[in-house]
């Protein structure tokens, strides 16, 4: 990760967030036709670009999403994190109604966030990388 700058302040922050769906429900998965884990990543992808976050590592389960990300503290975590929860649970809804008639609402409200600190960066991007073998 490198050293950035927004024309007055300049950071090199990464934070590891997980969050789940509604229920903790295993609805984060592939089928045959492509899927709900498959949309998720284009969808987790596509707002980074969007909002300037620097995506290092994105790993789903069936239950739970680990998200390792660098963004501007100024601009905070808190609104990444709910602008992704927000636009993949209204689209994925959209895309695969089998959601809709499972969950009141795809995610819960609440997450985690850690900042990564003084680990290695390679140790947590490893560590999210494995979630899947784990």
């Amino acid at each position: 990760m490198r050293t950035r700058s927004n024309h007055n302040v300049v950071f090199r922050c990464a934070y590891h967030v997980v969050w789940c769906p509604k229920y903790r429900r295993q609805v984060i998965v592939d089928d045959e036709r492509g899927g709900v884990d498959s949309r998720l990543k284009e969808i987790v992808t596509e707002v980074c670009v969007e909002l300037g976050a620097e995506l290092i590592e994105l790993e789903t389960m069936p239950d739970h999403v680990h998200l390792l990300v660098g963004i501007d503290p100024q601009f905070g975590i808190h609104r990444l994190v709910k602008t992704i929860k927000g636009r993949s649970s209204r689209l994925l809804r959209q895309e695969f109604p089998s959601l809709r008639s499972r969950l009141p609402t795809l995610w819960t409200n609440s997450y985690f966030v850690a900042t990564v600190g003084g680990a290695p960066l390679e140790i947590i991007k490893q560590y999210v990388a494995d979630q899947r073998n784990a």
